[in-house]
């Protein structure tokens, strides 16, 4: 104890930033040396259930959220006015809002530079100032907050803002267009529950942004949007769930180095898309789905979900030619079909690896020759052209099915020199009433390593 108390108050204060506000406070027991440390620790994390745990029971007893509010009161009367970098708060129902507004104002008073709230209040709405501050660099919510807790997001000014991240927040198209133009140095957004209520459509424009997540699934009652436009020519990475649009007018995206998709149907269109028997009204939502693939046909890495594979066979014949593309990850379902992995393969000319999350996917006589599901004379054919070295199969069943894929892949990729299988995740082999079959894993592996030049692995679960 004597060699820490010897260090200089600015380096105990730079460990104390490191432990939560509570833990930190408990140091000043240690002797008169450490009593106002606290005022001078640059980074406060303020969690409710450090009072409310590990004593379940303690939930019930009254006063207990008191005491947190009053913890907090004392830490910020403590530090006063001086400048402070981190404050993260978290804290559940009960908590009076009108004292979490005066926390947050507080610290961006002071001049804050990462700013997270963990707010779980339906009822609780965001102060202005959270939208309206020359230092913040970081700003991070994660909530359930109610209908609009962005009402003052039409005053924002955020100059200096580089990361924002929203999770179970629904963030509106027009509040996220404000936003967007408010921070005109953000490089990184996520935004986890985005919510197209424009029925003009919805510009996600920005200068600046190079990372951006956005997620505008999971809203109840959400219908194909009318158009989507991303005018962000700096972006490097991009990862995008939605229903598919109507249209998309603009598409800035040439620097994109990285792109996952994730773009369904709604369920009765999924239906006619695997029979591709579909009127024109019912196409019109994919129409122009192929603009999305044009756009990203310069990047070296592409994630597809099942969903968006499945909605990319009604434009086959207008899929781009990925002449950068090395990297190229597939999730499959057996719901959803592979009608356009056959082109996809056949327009990835430099393709290195191919990731497939699941081999299991909806037959129907569109699947082509990608697969053996069904029997065809040109089985093959499409993998005969493409040049890729590694497959990782990954949510490995091994299923008698599944190996007759394995090998498939085997014998009709030219240039294949690695294969590695994965099985499922541990958390998720609990959701199967079969247990995997790993002896006949093992078994078809030595097989395929004695019949083939590839090196064929299995990876279990450790």
């Amino acid at each position: 104890m004597d060699h820490v108390s010897s260090l200089p108050n600015e380096l105990l204060c730079h460990i104390l930033s490191f432990l939560t506000t509570k833990e930190a406070a408990l140091t000043s027991v240690l002797s008169k040396r450490w009593l106002n440390l606290l005022a001078f620790v640059p980074n406060l994390v303020l969690d409710d259930s450090m009072f409310l745990h590990p004593e379940e029971c303690k939930r019930e007893r009254e006063g207990i959220v008191q005491s947190f509010e009053d913890f907090v009161d004392r830490v910020l009367a403590l530090q006063g006015h001086s400048s402070i970098k981190r404050f993260s708060l978290k804290c559940e129902n009960g908590v009076d809002k009108d004292r979490v507004n005066r926390w947050i104002c507080n610290v961006l008073h002071r001049g804050v530079s990462d700013l997270e709230l963990f707010i779980f209040d339906h009822r609780y709405v965001l102060p202005q100032e959270t939208f309206v501050s020359r230092t913040l660099l970081k700003l991070k919510l994660t909530t359930n907050f109610g209908d609009d807790p962005w009402s003052g997001v039409e005053g924002a000014f955020l100059p200096m803002l580089k990361t924002l991240s929203s999770n179970n927040c629904w963030v509106c198209s027009d509040k996220l267009e404000i936003l967007l133009r408010a921070s005109p140095l953000l490089e990184d957004s996520h935004i986890r529950s985005a919510h197209w209520r424009k029925e003009t459509g919805v510009t996600v424009s920005s200068a600046s942004l190079k990372k951006l997540t956005i997620n505008a699934l999971g809203s109840v009652g959400i219908k194909n949007p009318k158009s989507i436009c991303f005018d962000t020519p700096s972006l490097l990475y991009l990862d995008y769930s939605d229903l598919v649009s109507e249209d998309y007018p603009k598409l800035n995206l040439e620097h994109l180095v990285e792109a996952r998709l994730n773009l369904m149907a709604e369920e009765g269109q999924s239906k006619l898309i695997r029979g591709l028997d579909i009127e024109d009204d019912e196409v019109r939502p994919f129409g122009n789905v192929w603009k999305v693939m044009s756009a990203i046909r310069n990047v070296r890495k592409l994630g597809l979900s099942s969903e968006t594979l499945e909605v990319y066979s009604v434009c086959r014949e207008s899929m781009p030619v990925f002449h950068n593309l090395k990297w190229l990850e597939i999730t499959s379902n057996k719901v959803q079909g592979w009608q356009a992995m056959p082109v996809l393969l056949r327009n990835c000319p430099h393709l290195e690896t191919l990731v497939l999350k699941g081999l299991e996917h909806y037959v129907t006589d569109k699947c082509g020759d990608a697969c053996d599901c069904i029997s065809r004379e040109d089985k093959g054919r499409s993998l005969k052209s493409c040049p890729v070295k590694k497959i990782e199969i990954k949510s490995l069943r091994g299923t008698e099915r599944e190996m007759e894929m394995v090998k498939h892949f085997l014998e009709s990729f030219p240039c294949l020199k690695e294969m590695e299988m994965h099985v499922e995740d541990e958390d998720k082999l609990s959701r199967y009433e079969d247990p995997i079959n790993f002896e006949y894993i093992v078994k078809m592996v030595d097989l395929y390593n004695g019949l083939s030049s590839c090196h064929v692995r299995f990876l279990p679960v450790k």
